[in-house]
């Protein structure tokens, strides 16, 4: 593969679905790349962000409950430049989304809602036809406006209930799972000449 890949997933205020994504798809590919998970560079912030906060506590349990450690995460700002040099942003809203690209319109292309990538990329179709994530990236912005989604969304927990944090994190770890497989896919596959 080239040089690493960057995803930068972005919420409000960078405390609960934003670091718990980021987490879980650091975990995911540690888990399908093993010493090759370097490949991948995740990180998150906010177009709010509750500036050197550590994790939501609700949200943190959550995490720790899929396997993961909050330890050491604090909470960062969204500036223009991070999401025009990730290759991929995904955002907990439609409205986040908008938000990121009204600061950064070049990331056009690269930007998504986390729920909209997963149902994109885990498309069977994608997996045929792309060399690379970022080819990855480049088909699903192709297909967006063809493509079926349910939902785009994944709402905010913060101060709901435990319930609605495990339901959050549970949508988030499914898609993030499906966004992992992906991306490691394209990697796998990306065997162009150097």
């Amino acid at each position: 593969m080239s040089e690493q890949f960057t995803i930068l997933v972005v919420c409000l205020g960078n405390v609960c679905r934003s670091p718990l994504a980021e987490h879980l798809l650091r975990m995911r590919f540690e888990q399908l790349l093993g010493d090759g998970a370097s490949a991948v560079r995740v990180r998150s912030a906010g177009v709010r962000a509750l500036v050197g906060d550590p994790m939501n506590t609700s949200s943190a349990a959550e995490l720790r409950r899929l396997g993961g450690d909050p330890t050491g995460f604090f909470a960062s700002q969204v500036t223009p430049a991070r999401a025009t040099e990730a290759d991929l942003v995904l955002t907990a809203t439609r409205e986040l989304r908008s938000r990121v690209l009204e600061e950064a319109p070049r990331a056009l292309k690269r930007t998504f809602t986390i729920r909209e990538f997963a149902a994109l990329a885990s498309d069977d179709s994608a997996h045929h036809r792309v060399s690379g994530p970022r080819d990855l990236v480049a088909s699903a912005a192709s297909w967006r406006g063809s493509a079926q989604i349910v939902e785009y969304d994944v709402r905010d927990p913060i101060g709901q209930s435990a319930e609605v944090h495990r339901e959050v994190a549970e949508i988030l770890d499914a898609d993030c799972e499906a966004i992992a497989r992906a991306v490691t896919g394209a990697i796998l596959s990306d065997v162009s000449p150097r």
